[in-house]
């Protein structure tokens, strides 16, 4: 039998759900390489999803609680849709793919596990990224690790 050795989901495995809200807590802190944050804006700010779907795995979010899109100034609605173009512009730069899904899941029912502040997700494709592994297995294998990935990005930004 094969073993894939994936010891960094134990932190997903057993991470206590916290009170309050990641997005509006992480960026209060002065600890942006331990917190994953590659970039501030004045409305928004870049940061990788420390449970990513693919290597490289982005979120763009905006400093103000808000859980509808609908609620985003103008303001902060033109430089959260800025940063999603340029992350993704990093991202082919930096690690060659071509494809991305770019994507909000707005609410709990759509699938959002922070519902209440609205991100958008910036997930890296390669042809093959997605096999029987997370089908059959229920495991992502991810190829690169994320200090790896963040030391890469955080120049570009």
């Amino acid at each position: 039998m094969k073993r894939i050795w994936a010891p960094w989901r134990i932190q997903y495995i057993r991470a206590v759900e916290q009170k309050g809200c990641i997005f509006c807590d992480k960026p209060r802190c002065d600890k942006d390489t331990e917190d994953l944050i590659l970039y501030r804006g004045k409305h928004n700010f870049v940061i990788m999803n420390a449970f990513p779907y693919n290597p490289g795995h982005l979120m763009v979010v905006p400093y103000r609680h808000l859980g509808k899109l609908e609620d985003m100034t103008t303001l902060e609605r033109n430089e959260h849709y800025a940063m999603v173009s340029r992350a993704v512009g990093i991202l082919r730069e930096a690690t060659g793919t071509e494809s991305f899904n770019i994507g909000m899941n707005l609410g709990r029912v759509a699938g959002a596990g922070i519902a209440d502040h609205v991100h958008t997700h910036i997930v890296p494709r390669w042809n093959g990224d997605n096999n029987f592994m997370p089908v059959i297995g229920e495991t992502r294998v991810l190829s690169e690790s994320m200090t790896a990935i963040y030391k890469r990005l955080k120049p570009k930004f």
